[in-house]
């Protein structure tokens, strides 16, 4: 019987209706949802969604900004053992195509500020049939909730799939991580432990709700029976209302936003005194600022959506310069090129085993073959691991080198391939650099084919139309000829050292 050892987030939505039923869940632009009525709300709309004809394992597209759906649809999808595919707004026209396409969902959720891009999806693909615009005035969205309540989940195993997450291209075109429920609900588990959530924490969901991180917090905080303060967009000076009228106690971040925060606090003041804990990706320097300024203590950690979000995490400065201490349920091996494990405090791949790893790419037999080799996950990532369990990130090996601009994952070689294909550039080596804003910026070093004239500013607009904003070069730099390796391929690292 596979619902005798399941545990579902429907399930969960039930249990902290008949525990913390009047105490509130989410938050959202003034009005309050208590427990019953989340629980209440998801019945409905699992039960309108059913009405649709979408079966066991159909999927379903959300092109959505924060929102209380999120939760809804988090529910639902849990109940009716169907999958999420979850989209990066900020991805452009041809991505978002490529998702939908790889993916063949039935239905797609939009927001009025996507509802344009969301009706012309509908005209390509020929497997979306539904389109539902998150808006109380559209009588197809509010329709979904005029149903019975839904009573009876569908059964589900462990490993079902649940939401699809595309991350960043390595071969050119995002690729599909696929997590199961209980890749999400032990990743939950390990971030109450480790920031001590529970019914009397409140979130500030700020990150997107598409994101795993922006995932993990939120339904960690709601597991808890803690609160979700959402916040649609981020906006610095709301943001700092809300922490201060909401007593929010934690959030995260990925850069600019502490110095955005920072910046609009300067500028008027608020309480933040209920704050204890940020938890992201920063600076030192930053990092330390926002903890002066904020009395709160800034977490750092490392985790992949490949690794249901979170393998490491501790306080920024308890061992500076570490990912954090890596947690219970995150079987980590530091190896050698051929599989083998190093030494404490020598450097190699970060490999992981258990239940945080993903059930592999979507459509992608021969890449879960490659990345699961060994009986291992081979994140890509390289790292080190001191004597007391602290995990050191070192950088990424050559075939998956990353950027991280603003917390997103961007792989050069997908902004090469969009250089490329300007008629004017002839090479181009794309890396990642210092910038004072974002954290890691992007650079583009090119050399332009013999009679051709290009501008930096004309080649950002180029790669702007084609691929996300955050996937476009900040730094342009022109020369006359690429260094070249032995073997007269593109010398990555004499660029990296001389372009920086």
């Amino acid at each position: 019987m596979k619902e005798l050892r399941a545990f579902t987030y429907f399930d969960l939505y039930e249990k902290n209706a008949s525990y913390r039923g009047n105490d509130c869940a989410i938050h959202f632009k003034g009005k309050d949802t208590s427990y019953s009525e989340l629980f209440s709300q998801t019945q409905a709309f699992a039960s309108g969604i059913r009405e649709r004809e979408l079966k066991t394992g159909s999927r379903i597209a959300v092109l959505c900004s924060n929102h209380p759906v999120f939760f809804h649809l988090f529910g639902a999808a849990a109940a009716l053992n169907i999958v999420l595919v979850l989209i990066n707004r900020r991805l452009s026209s041809n991505e978002i195509t490529h998702i939908i396409e790889d993916t063949s969902p039935e239905a797609i959720f939009c927001d009025p500020g996507t509802a344009d891009q969301a009706k012309t999806l509908m005209q390509k693909s020929s497997s979306l049939k539904h389109c539902f615009t998150v808006d109380p005035e559209d009588p197809s969205f509010s329709e979904l909730y005029s149903h019975p309540a839904l009573n009876t989940p569908v059964p589900v195993t462990p490993t079902d799939p649940y939401l699809i997450i595309h991350t960043a291209a390595v071969q050119g075109r995002p690729r599909g991580a696929v997590l199961s429920q209980n890749n999400v609900i032990l990743s939950n588990q390990l971030m109450i432990q480790a920031y001590h959530l529970d019914c009397t924490k409140t979130y500030l969901n700020i990150l997107p709700l598409f994101h795993i991180m922006g995932i993990n917090l939120g339904l960690g905080t709601l597991q808890a029976g803690g609160k979700n303060v959402i916040q649609e967009k981020f906006d610095p000076a709301q943001a700092l209302e809300l922490i201060q009228d909401q007593q929010i106690n934690l959030f995260g971040s990925f850069p600019p936003i502490l110095t955005s925060l920072m910046d609009a606090h300067h500028k008027k003041r608020f309480d933040l005194s209920s704050l204890e804990l940020t938890v992201g990706l920063e600076v030192p320097d930053t990092a330390k600022e926002w903890e002066t300024r904020s009395g709160s203590t800034f977490w750092t950690l490392y985790g992949q959506t490949e690794t249901s979000g979170i393998v490491s995490t501790a306080p920024y400065f308890e061992k500076t310069g570490s990912a954090g201490r890596i947690l219970p349920l995150a079987n980590v091996k530091v190896a050698d090129d051929a599989g083998g494990q190093l030494e404490p405090e020598k450097t190699g791949e970060i490999l992981l085993r258990g239940p945080l790893v993903f059930q592999g790419y979507w459509n992608e037999t021969e890449l879960n073959d490659h990345t699961f080799r060994q009986g291992w996950h081979h994140t890509g990532d390289l790292g080190m691991v001191d004597p007391d369990g602290f995990l050191f990130f070192k950088g990424r090996k050559p075939e998956k080198e990353l950027i991280k601009p603003g917390g997103e994952n961007v792989f050069p070689a997908e902004v090469e391939m969009t250089i490329l294909e300007h008629e004017a550039v002839n090479e181009v080596c794309v890396f990642g650099v210092p910038d004072p804003k974002f954290g890691e910026g992007i650079k583009a070093v090119c050399s332009l084919k013999k009679g051709f004239k290009l501008t930096k500013e004309e080649l950002i607009r180029f790669c702007s139309q084609r691929i996300a904003g955050y996937k476009k070069p900040r730094y342009v730099q022109f020369i006359d000829t690429l260094p070249k390796t032995d073997d007269h391929g593109i010398d990555r690292e004499t660029i990296k050292k001389e372009y920086t």
